[in-house]
C-alpha cells in the first residue's frame, strides 16, 4: 500500500490538481495542515472532503520535519507501506509514483526514489545532487539520461520512501524545523548502507525560493529567500557543521559555502539590515545548538 503525504501552510489554489493528481496515483493521501489561516482551513477541509483525503489539522507551524513525522505514522496505521512525501507546491506528472515504484521494487536496499524536480520559470533549476567527495553537486546533463541514478540526498518533494528503512533509519529530524530536513536524513541513510536513487524520467514541477537571480559567470541559478528562511537555512548548516553530522570532507565545503551565502544575502539582495540581523544570530545558534522554531 502506498500512500501520500502532503505538508500544508496557507496552500495555493493549485492545492485541488495536487490532491486529484495524487490520489489517482497513491492509495490514499494524508494532508498535515502546519497551521494555515481560518479561511485556507476552510478551503482545505472542503477539497480534503471532496477527494476522500485525511487531513490533519496541526493547529500550529511545528515545522515540515515534525508534520513529515505526523504524517508518516497516520500512512503507517493505515498499513502503508511506501510513503510519498509531497509539498503542497509540488505537481507530480501522471507517471512519477509508477516511475519511482518501479526503482523502489528493483532493489530492496534503494531507500527512497526521487523524481527529476523542475522549475517552470526563468532560470530553471533541475535539483539532482551527486556525491562528488567533497560535496553535494549539481548532476550534468549526461547523468540525468540515465533510467537510474544514485544521488548523495533526495529532495522531500516528491520523494518515496520505504517504510521498512524509515523503521531502520528513523524519521526526520524535527528540531532543524526546515532546511537540509532531507539533506539529514539522506546522510543517515547512506551511512546505514541504503542507496537513494532519481529517476529522470519521472517528473516533477516544484518550486524553490522567492525568486531567483543569474549572477554574471554563474551557470545556475541563485534562489533569493526571505531573511526568515536565510536564518534557517544558515543556522541549520552551521549546525551541521558543528555537530560533525556531514560527511568530513562536506564540513569544509559547507562552510566556504556558508561564508558565500552570508556575503550574498548580506550585501548583494534587499531587506539587508533584518537579513544581517537573522544570519548573525543564525551563526550564533547553530555554533550553540540552538534548534527549532525560530521564535
Amino acid at each position: 500500500m502506498l500512500e501520500a503525504v502532503i505538508v500544508s501552510y496557507n496552500p495555493p489554489d493549485t492545492m485541488r490538481s495536487l490532491l486529484e493528481a495524487l490520489h489517482r496515483q497513491c492509495d490514499g493521501v494524508v494532508v498535515v495542515d502546519n497551521g494555515s489561516g481560518p479561511a485556507s482551513l476552510k478551503v482545505l477541509r472542503h477539497i480534503c472532503r471532496e477527494y476522500g483525503s485525511h487531513l490533519l489539522e496541526l493547529g500550529e507551524n511545528i515545522g515540515i520535519a515534525a508534520a513529515q513525522n505526523r504524517g508518516i505514522t497516520l500512512a503507517r496505521s493505515h498499513g502503508a507501506d511506501f510513503v510519498l512525501l509531497s509539498d503542497h507546491d509540488s505537481t507530480p506528472a501522471p507517471n512519477m509514483v509508477v516511475l519511482l515504484s518501479e526503482a523502489l521494487r528493483e532493489d530492496p536496499q534503494v531507500a527512497a526514489a526521487g523524481p527529476l524536480p523542475y522549475e517552470e520559470r526563468e532560470g530553471a533549476d533541475e535539483l539532482v545532487y551527486i556525491d562528488r567527495g567533497w560535496a553535494p553537486k549539481r548532476a550534468t546533463r549526461e547523468e540525468l539520461q540515465q533510467e537510474r541514478l544514485d544521488v548523495a540526498f533526495l529532495i522531500a518533494s516528491g520523494c518515496l520512501i520505504r517504510m521498512e528503512a524509515l523503521d531502520g533509519v528513523g524519521g526526520m529530524r524535527e528540531d532543524l524545523f526546515i532546511d537540509h530536513v532531507d539533506l539529514e536524513w539522506g546522510i543517515r541513510a547512506r551511512r546505514a548502507g541504503w542507496r537513494l536513487v532519481v529517476v529522470p524520467a519521472a517528473r516533477l514541477t516544484h518550486s524553490l525560493g522567492d525568486e531567483v537571480v543569474m549572477l554574471p559567470g554563474r551557470r545556475q541559478p541563485v534562489h533569493v529567500h526571505t531573511p526568515v528562511r536565510n536564518y534557517y537555512i544558515l543556522r541549520n548548516t552551521v549546525a551541521l557543521i558543528r555537530q560533525r553530522v556531514l560527511p568530513r570532507k562536506w564540513r569544509i565545503r559547507y562552510t566556504y559555502w556558508a561564508l558565500k551565502y552570508v556575503a550574498f544575502n548580506a550585501f548583494a539582495v534587499n531587506r539587508r539590515r533584518e537579513r544581517q540581523r537573522l544570519m548573525l544570530r543564525a551563526i550564533r545558534d547553530g555554533l550553540r545548538g540552538r534548534l527549532g522554531r525560530l521564535t
